[in-house]
């Protein structure tokens, strides 16, 4: 297999930088401090339902004015590190965890394994690993790990004489339809779910029907196209390699190793207890991080990673979560400065006036189309979760809507937009590393976002027709 020398526009690529999230955050934080000056202040009262805090849609009131000072802009950023503490911590711990597993080289081992023994059986390849990302998207929110694989899986679909688009759609939509359904994603249903007082990973039988039906749409399509190219590479993208016009021979020594094994087996065994915790003895974010900490050590032991290196890992796992998890503090800001010029319950009020006398459905379809742009602006699914649940969560007590069904909207919002905005920095990294120009990668896989969408709607309406809960 040739590789070409990158073209200009190639090579660009790697140097384009997104939007800087944090730029935009903190002109909103400017902005809120502004609306402190401009809108009324306002007051509900709260109610305690079933050991949760309610919005009393009946009473609220007008109250006097309280704008944010200048240095208070500054402050509410350090105010909103310590609102978001716990969520931030989170993120850092389950981070760590995942670098340890991912220094013990099991998981790339079996991406290895898989590609190798379905060499020869290209069209279950692609459902096969396609699969395997879904599970990692949905389970461990995969993210910017898919980088990884990237690198293995273009070159073996250029292999498979497949093209460019094969190789990078296995790995991103994959793991983009299993984060998007978020069975037991921990950074976005599960920080969602206990902002909005839900229970850890409750109403999970409608996210598995979701993500069975997001994954076979996302097979077919990935499928149709590698049947194409196979029959006529005209048809394909090949960038920076030249099309190969024979099959290649798999490794028939390659072996997963014993310790590859028994490090995978105990990552299962730790959803296994994670499930069972969840549901049986209603554990949260501090019990599932403690988890996540002792299942990793116990991964880094079994895989052979001396102590002092799995400290390192662990911390290089926790490094790769600064971006995201800083994105949580900022985000609370937002909402220190909404809560300390007594905005927040106004923004509801407004809203509520807005959309209340819609159809429910009609608010949840608008609530996922806001979710769905605000990506754009937030690409981080904690960081959104932080600072838009807050808000969602009362918005659809006062409108009809379940704060179950609030969190979907929310969790397909974010998710489903990540194979497509710019401002997404692990996805443009992807793109780079597999020299695929932003521009291409949008007209191939529009047509695709634009069937998730439909299927979000879907199990939108019918999340709001069957009541989806538990509340």
């Amino acid at each position: 297999m040739k590789r070409k020398e990158p073209t200009a526009k190639e090579t660009n690529i790697n140097e384009s930088k997104g939007i800087n999230a944090f730029v935009l955050i903190f002109f909103v934080i400017l902005l809120a401090s502004l609306l402190t000056y401009i809108l009324p202040a306002g007051s509900y009262e709260r109610v305690d339902v079933n050991g949760r805090s309610v919005v009393d849609p009946a009473t609220f009131t007008f109250v006097e004015s309280s704008p944010v000072g200048f240095m208070e802009i500054f402050n509410s950023i350090h105010l909103g590190m310590i609102e978001g503490s716990g969520i931030i911590f989170f993120v850092f711990i389950v981070g760590g965890a995942f670098g340890i597993l991912k220094a013990t080289g099991a998981l790339e081992a079996l991406v290895k394994l898989i590609a190798l023994r379905l060499s020869h059986k290209a069209t279950l390849l692609i459902p096969v690993l396609m699969l395997f990302f879904a599970a990692g998207g949905t389970l461990m929110g995969m993210a910017e790990e898919t980088l990884v694989y990237i690198g293995i899986l273009v070159p073996l679909a250029i292999a498979l004489r497949f093209d460019v688009f094969t190789g990078f759609a296995i790995v991103t939509l994959g793991a983009s339809v299993g984060f998007s359904a978020a069975v037991m994603n921990p950074f976005t249903v599960g920080i969602a779910q206990g902002i909005a007082e839900l229970p850890t990973f409750s109403g999970i039988g409608l996210r598995l029907a979701l993500l069975a039906t997001l994954y076979i749409t996302a097979v077919w399509y990935v499928l149709r196209h590698a049947k194409k190219v196979k029959n006529n590479p005209s048809l394909g993208f090949y960038g920076k390699y030249e099309p190969v016009t024979t099959s290649i021979e798999p490794d028939k020594n390659f072996k997963m190793n014993t310790r590859h094994k028994l490090v995978l087996y105990t990552f299962l065994l730790n959803f296994i207890v994670l499930i069972y915790g969840v549901l049986k003895l209603e554990w949260y974010i501090t019990e599932i991080a403690g988890l996540f900490l002792f299942f990793g050590i116990v991964i880094g032991l079994i895989g052979k990673v001396v102590p002092s290196n799995i400290a390192d890992s662990f911390l290089d796992g926790a490094r790769e979560m600064i971006p995201g998890a800083l994105v949580i503090g900022f985000a609370q800001a937002i909402l220190v400065i909404f809560k300390s010029g007594f905005l927040m319950d106004t923004i509801l009020y407004y809203a509520s006036g807005l959309i209340g006398n819609l159809p429910a459905v009609l608010s949840v379809i608008g609530m996922f189309i806001f979710q769905l742009f605000f990506n754009f602006l937030i690409p981080s699914g904690s960081g959104q979760a932080a600072l838009t649940m807050p808000i969602m969560a009362p918005l659809a007590d006062l409108i009809g809507v379940t704060r179950q069904t609030a969190v979907l909207a929310y969790q397909l919002g974010d998710g489903l937009s990540n194979i497509i905005f710019p401002t997404v920095g692990y996805f443009m990294a992807g793109l780079a590393l597999a020299g695929i120009p932003w521009s291409k990668w949008v007209r191939w896989v529009f047509p695709f976002l634009l069937l998730q969408i439909g299927i979000a709607l879907v199990f939108l309406i019918i999340a709001q027709s069957i009541q989806y809960g538990p509340f």
